[in-house]
């Protein structure tokens, strides 16, 4: 079960999800746009309300970001043309293992705001599958979820080819498979998404998305898959006999960052939804800098994934950690690594 460390503790994602929080902003443009899109429309002014689901929310202080967003946006529009504001239907939706309890907490102090909120509450669940009833939702957001994928590519899992080889001539041998297995994976993936979500949104309704991608279309030797920075401290910890390098040789992150042309075709093939716009923006663009040095940049990646690790390896995290920010710490591994990483966020209206 994939979910980030809860709580509020020094390794928490409630305290290490800044760079997350910078892509939310980034994407207020975006959000404000769709609002007054739809605050403008026929049937949002009929029918008095407006509804908005968060997908991947997780927990902390970003788990109401993009949504207050949305509704200060509403707030904006209706003090502008001096009109009735819209109530607001609000759902937080994440995987079932993810800290509701801080998200609820959450949701009780928005309620008591002034800002137009009638109606909140929380959706656990997978977003691969149906969520909300046909038709019933105006405004889909979500943000730094959806490289997440359903499952890791069976094709390398059932031939036993290893995501990342610890053998680089073989992992060099071995990347167009795993790069074609990802790629299909993550089609197969965000294609369902999208047929899922159309069939929830209202005609007219919009999404805004941001995912964590690549700034390169074609096959790198030094950086492909957006977790390798990750699973090479892992193959590290593996070559060292700190791990099982057969445990090693059988974990594959399901995860994926596709290009913004990837990304753009896979949308366009399916066909619910048109583009409305879309931006790429690098990794580290906008977000504190100190943020990227050796020993802060591993407290983010323990919050976002050390369940994942744990699971497979067992309490490994502190040896992780260790040689982490020692591999970081050599001139230029980690910027280079990073500058690789880019933000796609879209905005889509459904067709």
């Amino acid at each position: 079960m994939v979910h980030t460390n809860p709580s509020e503790g020094e390794a928490s994602y409630a305290r290490n999800s800044g760079i997350q929080n910078a892509e939310q902003n980034r994407m207020k443009p975006l959000i404000e746009a769709a609002i007054i899109d739809l605050c403008s429309s026929t049937s949002a002014l009929l029918s008095g309300n407006i509804v908005i689901a968060d997908l991947g929310c997780s927990s902390g202080p970003n788990a109401l970001v993009l949504a207050s967003i949305a509704i200060e946006a509403i707030h904006k529009y209706y003090i502008q043309f001096q009109r009735q504001p819209l109530e607001v239907s609000l759902f937080l939706n994440d995987l079932p293992n993810n800290d509701f309890n801080m998200v609820v907490k959450s949701l009780v102090t928005l309620r008591r705001s002034n800002e137009p909120v009638v109606a909140t509450g929380v959706t656990p669940g997978s977003f691969y599958e149906r969520l909300f009833t046909r038709e019933s939702l105006h405004l889909i957001c979500s943000s730094s979820s959806l490289h997440w994928l359903s499952k890791a590519p069976e094709v390398l899992m059932r031939n036993h080819i290893p995501a990342y080889n610890t053998d680089e001539h073989a992992r060099r041998e071995e990347l167009p498979m795993t790069m074609e297995a990802y790629a299909l994976q993550f089609k197969n993936d965000f294609t369902h998404f999208l047929k899922l979500r159309a069939k929830e949104l209202l005609s007219g309704g919009r999404m805004v998305i941001s995912i964590t991608g690549r700034h390169s279309e074609g096959i790198s030797n030094k950086l492909f898959h957006i977790w390798e920075n990750i699973v090479h401290i892992l193959s590290i910890m593996a070559i060292e006999g700190v791990i099982d390098k057969a445990k090693f040789n059988s974990f594959y992150m399901p995860m994926y960052g596709p290009s913004s042309e990837e990304l753009r075709e896979i949308i366009e093939e399916e066909g619910s939804f048109s583009i409305k716009e879309m931006l790429v923006n690098d990794f580290t663009s906008d977000t504190d800098a100190s943020t990227f040095t050796p020993n802060r940049f591993k407290y983010q990646v323990r919050a976002a994934f050390e369940p994942v690790i744990v699971q497979h390896f067992g309490d490994v995290m502190d040896e992780f950690m260790r040689i982490a920010e020692q591999r970081w710490s050599q001139d230029g591994i980690l910027s280079d690594q990073l500058a690789r990483l880019a933000w796609l966020s879209v905005l889509l209206t459904k067709a």
